[in-house]
Formats: structure tokens, sequence, C-alpha cells
């Protein structure tokens, strides 16, 4: 089989505790066509790592030497803030030259950045081999999308909005990730100027409050403002507390919305939920929004 099919899995933040769940993920992703490689180290443990720094560095460099289709991360967790200093971009920029597509998201957002800062090259954002392909039930639109926009073929994706940006319609590069690892990158060499973007974020086990806090320091650093929209994913799992007397994540939005006039939009089928769409970072997008319907598209 060509290197047009081969799917490299390889564990560059935590650690994946058990060998099952990524043995499942390798043979569905067999069936959807994919010449499935487990890199050498995928499995090693130290800590809540997938390995040691130097271990986890050289699986990114072994997976972005071999070139294949496709580079999917075995799960995220943290781990790759770690490693940023010692990419070798240019080796990951050449990858993506060869034709190599890396997807992920969560921990993912670091290394996604730093290819956006570092090699100027895109990435994706969708699916990680343990954390869906390996989940019990399979949620049937993650790998549809994830094929579709693979080969090809997916070129938009759509999902509604709240009311009140009917008739929206902005281009910009499209990049962000997951909202706390955005956030610890701010003021890092790391960081990728972006102006006149669309900006979409997602978390996991944050509360609002936590979200909010995130959000106001990115406006306040002045990120939001150069931006021309702004857009939420999930912001799954977390917990209510007695002290929140009506407080949510609606809540929070509101107070973005308050103080910032980028289109703030909600509802993008995105971050650390079963069903999620695969899309495309660095790369220029159009958006779209009629009435409650919006198109995200790119070429």
């Amino acid at each position: 089989m060509t290197n047009a099919h081969r799917l490299a899995l390889y564990t560059p933040s935590g650690v994946v505790l058990k060998a099952a769940p990524l043995k499942l993920a390798a043979r569905r992703l067999e069936d959807l066509g994919y010449a499935v490689d487990v890199d050498e180290s995928a499995l090693q443990k130290q800590q809540r790592f997938g390995g040691s720094d130097a271990v986890r560095l050289a699986a990114i460099h072994r997976v972005a030497e071999a070139a294949p289709s496709i580079a999917m991360a075995t799960r995220g967790g943290y781990g790759l803030t770690r490693l940023l200093d010692q990419i070798d971009w240019k080796l990951i920029a050449r990858s993506v030259e060869n034709g190599t597509r890396w997807v992920g998201y969560s921990d993912l957002t670091a290394l996604q950045m730093g290819m956006l800062t570092h090699a100027k090259v895109p990435s994706w954002c969708g699916p990680m081999a343990v954390d869906d392909f390996g989940r019990e039930v399979l949620d049937e639109i993650t790998p549809d999308c994830f094929g579709e926009a693979m080969s090809g073929e997916l070129e938009a994706i759509g999902f509604k909005t709240a009311a009140g940006f009917d008739g929206l319609d902005v281009k910009g590069v499209l990049w962000g990730g997951n909202l706390t690892v955005l956030c610890s990158l701010l003021g890092t060499r790391h960081w990728p100027k972006v102006k006149g973007g669309v900006l979409f974020l997602e978390d996991v086990a944050e509360h609002p409050y936590r979200v909010e806090r995130m959000l106001h320091q990115l406006n306040q650093a002045g990120v939001l403002a150069a931006q021309k929209a702004v857009v939420l994913g999930a912001f799954s799992d977390w917990r209510k507390s007695p002290l929140d007397r009506g407080y949510d994540l609606k809540a929070a939005v509101a107070s973005l919305r308050a103080v910032c006039d980028v289109p703030i939009l909600t509802g993008l089928p995105f971050g650390h939920v079963p069903t999620k769409v695969t899309m495309p970072f660095g790369v220029k997008v159009e958006l779209v929004v009629q009435r409650r319907d919006v198109l995200l598209g790119w070429h």
C-alpha cells in the first residue's frame, strides 16, 4: 500500500494506560481502508506521560521522517509543551510537504500552534485513536467526517449557533484549539500572530468561571480584537458549584460579548465530545451565517 493510505499512530503526550483501546482503534482505522502503523513507543509509560520527553520527541521525529499520509496521536493529556523547544520544525514542515496530515486536538493544540508559528504549515483538528476510535461505542459522524476530510471530499462543515449573527460573512485563517493549552502559550515564542483570523476554542473539565477568565485574558491581550470571529465548541464535563447561583457558560460568554466587539459564536461540534468534526488548522476559511445556520468552508 502506498504512503497515500498509511496512517501512523504515535504517543506525543499522555500515557496510554491500556493496550486494548489502541488495538481497537487500529482495527477500526484499518476497516476504513488505512494501513495502520503503531509507533514502537506508543505504549511506553513514564509517570503520566507516554514515555520520557526524549522518547516522545523521538516518536514525533520518527513519524515525520516516515511521512505517512496521516499522523494521528493516540491521545492528548499533557506533555507536548515540554517538547516545543526541541521539535525539529523543518522536519515537520518537510513531512507536510510530502503529504502528511497531522491530526489531533486537546494537548495537540501545542503542536498545531508550533507548526503554524515555526513551520508555517497546516494541520488538522480531528479525532484521536484511543479517545475516539478506541471508544466502546464509536459515533458514526466522527469517522465519516474524518474520512471525508482526509480524502479531500469534505470542504465545509455546518452547525447551528445562537440567534443574532444572521448575515455574518468573514474570511480568515482558522486556528485555535484547546483554550487552556492555547492560553499557556500566550507570550511565548510558540504563539502564532494571527490577525484577521477565525479563532475556535474548546475545553474539558473547566468550570465556566475558569473558561471566562481565560477568554478575558485573550481579550485583554488583544487576541480577540485581532480576529474576525470567535467560534466556541464544546466545554464539557464540568461540575456545578453551590456558589454558581445561576451562573453558567452562557453567562460567561455574555460577559465577553459585553466587552468584545468581535462576533462570538457558539455551537461548533468539536471538543472532548463523542461527535466531532474534522477541520483544517492554519488555512483560510470562509464563515457564513444565515439566520442560525453556520457554514464553515475551505478549499
